[in-house]
């Protein structure tokens, strides 16, 4: 009886960064998807990387014909866009993000949406600009900086604390999968909806799709009204201008602004008004058609 071979995945030793734990959790999903056993091996002799069968952020080749997919060589290894290079991270999802995420639109929105930015971090580019002095965004990157051991951690094994971090990065990827997929298939609902409104400043939608992100590309939306699960009410939400920032294109009536129950429902003229977040970005109300008319009315403010 032939012994099936095992796989050898080859990253670096000492201590870890984004890229090298998600290209880890990336290969380790696809293996464990068609069922071929695998393991994971952190170091730096030569000959150990020469002999496996992957390789990633170490061994200074990029070369995804052989599974070779570092980019700390002189010249890197290529451009993932504009001015921004490729990680480990996103040279893995290049090759293999269709056969992982399932289609060829969502491994480009996963692209866009994580493997990007983790290239941008690692390859020192700024994505963001910081507002406030002394304080900066809580990046994913972040919570791999925690699981590093500290300087006082003189027993905690790094190794050990890598693998962590790729069983985290693994449920986190795992999840951004089943998001991107089950948003594109929501994208022929919420076109549907669009397409049947008459007067596109409300859209009304029978379930809760993700609907900003197919929703931006038109102008005339400013509420999506929508069913709630945590509570069978309905809730009532502005589009934003832009999905990376929080400014809507039309806020709420600032009037409403935290009122809830008889306060709101005397303010709005609608019998069942629930809420209103004080942000004027949500209100709430127990039926569709409270919905509807707290939309109608917001319109008119």
């Amino acid at each position: 009886m032939a012994v099936n071979k095992i796989i050898k995945l080859v990253t670096h030793d000492g201590s870890f960064h984004t890229d090298d734990v998600f290209a880890a959790a990336a290969l380790s999903i696809m293996f464990e998807k068609e069922g071929i056993e695998f393991e994971i091996i952190r170091t730096r002799d030569e000959e150990i990387i020469k002999s496996a069968d992957y390789v990633f952020d170490v061994g200074g080749i990029y070369d995804e014909g052989t599974n070779r997919f570092d980019h700390h060589q002189v010249g890197g290894a290529g451009i993932h866009k504009g001015e921004i290079g490729f990680s480990s991270f996103g040279l893995v999802w290049k090759k293999f993000g269709v056969k992982i995420s399932g289609s060829d639109k969502s491994a480009q929105f996963l692209d866009n949406k994580l493997a990007l930015p983790i290239d941008a971090w690692d390859n020192g580019y700024d994505l963001v600009q910081n507002n406030l002095p002394d304080t900066s965004p809580v990046y994913i990157q972040h919570l791999f900086f925690a699981m590093q051991p500290t300087w006082r951690e003189e027993d905690l094994n790094i190794d050990e604390m890598f693998f962590k971090s790729v069983a985290i990065a693994k449920e986190f990827l795992n999840r951004e999968i089943i998001q991107a997929n089950d948003a594109l298939l929501a994208e022929e609902a919420v076109m549907d909806a669009y397409n049947n409104t008459k007067d596109k400043r409300i859209i009304v939608l029978e379930k809760n799709y993700p609907a900003q992100h197919v929703l931006q590309e038109f102008p005339e939306p400013l509420f999506v009204i929508y069913p709630r699960r945590t509570n069978n009410y309905w809730g009532v939400k502005a589009m934003r201008e832009d999905p990376k920032t929080f400014k809507n294109k039309k806020n709420l009536p600032v009037t409403w602004g935290s009122l809830k129950d008889e306060e709101l429902q005397k303010v709005t003229g609608v019998p069942d008004a629930v809420f209103c977040h004080k942000g004027l970005f949500l209100a709430v109300a127990k039926t569709k058609e409270g919905a509807i008319k707290l939309a109608g009315v917001a319109l008119e403010s």
